[in-house]
């Protein structure tokens, strides 16, 4: 027998690749012949990188730049087995987890660092980039990211304006003379999962703000200050982002992608699915394991475990969904996806316990599940 295991991370308490490696140690518990094979996944957010760079057998590359308020900070980004393919997760230099709660502040968080990833890239001669923009601290609509390659945004004095979504309200006016010439030699595959507009009820300040620090009286504001800057860019490029879907990722990074880059957005399940070419590694697999940290409704709107029992489907392979939680009401939308579902926690492990113990209750629930399976 053969299983891919292939888990997403469980937030806060085991990587993808820890993940695995438990879901494997737990199956050659119940059967030590049984193959395992891991392939540790993501959806294209957070933890994007490193099972991209495992899966492919890539290489990891440090860099200096700047967290989302200005201090210096050391990061990595990928290069895809293939020596071609640049790998950059946004929130590795512009992520939320880079703050403490009362460092939050989307009024000066600015996407540079994630600019000053990309320039280095380019600089070592990298012209193809995969982009996870899941998990920004920032509400910029990726001005930041454009400063550090070139582009000017100015006042009506005709001085650079400061980074951070605050000092859009002074934009004047956008010079994109200096802008990074290579990027237009260069492709930009976008892994985003919302559709979200730049501005409005559902653009990037009044859905994703709240969690970055946006309070109920700045959403206006700030939701004006990314107003005056599509205007400004539609200006210039004749792009108008106002209603672009997918304009609003990221505190409206996907927007700045969008009208300076040459770039696709794409479901992030599908670009990492095709970066470690999954279809291909299944394809003889008597079952998949899969996981997450939670899985809920959001799981059917592009999470990895969906991307992968879609993918199994086609082939008739049957998938194992082995959860950290499942929403109770979401169970009846999941079980037609998925050959069992499993959660660790339960009526009788908390869900604090079981974070705190994840590795263990993974194992054991998978002893159990493997159990269930080879009775049949």
């Amino acid at each position: 027998m053969k299983i891919i295991v292939s888990p997403d991370s469980f937030k806060g308490s085991l990587t993808a690749t820890e993940a695995a490696q438990e879901i494997s140690a737990g199956i050659k518990e119940i059967d030590p012949m049984i193959e395992t094979v891991l392939l540790p996944i993501a959806d294209g957010g957070e933890g994007t990188l490193e099972p991209l760079i495992n899966a492919t057998n890539g290489q990891t590359v440090y860099v200096a730049v700047h967290d989302p308020i200005g201090r210096p900070i050391y990061v990595e980004y990928g290069i895809l087995g293939d020596g071609e393919t640049c790998v950059i997760e946004m929130a590795k230099a512009s992520g939320l987890t880079l703050l403490k709660e009362h460092e939050k502040n989307p009024l000066i968080a600015s996407t540079y660092g994630t600019g000053e990833l990309i320039r280095h890239a380019l600089d070592n001669g990298y012209r193809k980039f995969v982009v996870g923009i899941g998990g920004s601290a920032t509400n910029d609509g990726g001005t930041g990211m454009l400063q550090a390659l070139g582009m000017k945004f100015r006042n009506g004095l005709g001085e650079d304006i400061a980074q951070g979504a605050d000092a859009l309200i002074d934009l004047v006016e956008i010079d994109a003379l200096n802008f990074d010439h290579r990027i237009q030699e260069s492709h930009f595959i976008i892994a985003c999962d919302v559709d979200n507009p730049f501005i409005g009820p559902t653009g990037a300040t009044a859905i994703f703000g709240p969690q970055k620090g946006v309070t109920p009286d700045l959403v206006e504001k700030l939701d004006r200050n990314l107003l005056n800057l599509a205007n400004k860019v539609e200006s210039l490029t004749g792009i108008s982002l106002h209603g672009q879907p997918g304009a609003g990722a990221a505190g409206g990074l996907g927007g700045a992608f969008l009208a300076f880059f040459p770039v696709e957005l794409k479901p992030g399940i599908e670009v990492v699915m095709k970066a470690i070419d999954f279809h291909r590694q299944i394809e003889d697999a008597d079952f998949i394991f899969t996981g997450e940290g939670k899985s809920d409704l959001q799981t059917l709107s592009g999470k990895a475990p969906i991307g992968i029992a879609n993918a199994a489907k086609k082939q008739g392979i049957p998938v194992v969904l082995i959860s950290g939680f499942i929403e109770q009401e979401s169970i009846s939308q999941l079980y037609p996806y998925f050959y069992r579902l499993a959660s660790i926690t339960d009526s009788t492990i908390s869900q604090e316990v079981s974070m705190g113990n994840a590795a263990h209750y993974l194992r054991l629930k998978t002893k159990e599940m493997m159990k269930s399976i080879l009775k049949k």
